[in-house]
């Protein structure tokens, strides 16, 4: 049975194991992918806080008109 099973999962052929490393460097490549995005996605998003408190710091009964 563990035979049967092991073919079944990929056993030897070199065409399923070529596949099954092809797509296991493709999770690799993602979830690296993933890693890297998550950190731009934070960045992105302290900044556009830090934006926010500038904003907020503007008086805009004192602002003047761009054009006069």
């Amino acid at each position: 049975m563990a035979k049967a099973l092991l073919g079944y999962v990929g056993g030897s052929d070199p065409r399923v194991l070529s596949e099954m490393r092809r797509l296991q460097q493709r999770v690799q490549d993602l979830e690296s992918e993933l890693v890297r995005i998550q950190a731009e996605n934070d960045a992105l998003s302290a900044a556009a806080r830090h934006g926010d408190s500038l904003l907020d710091s503007i008086d805009v009964s004192q602002a003047e008109p761009a054009l006069a």
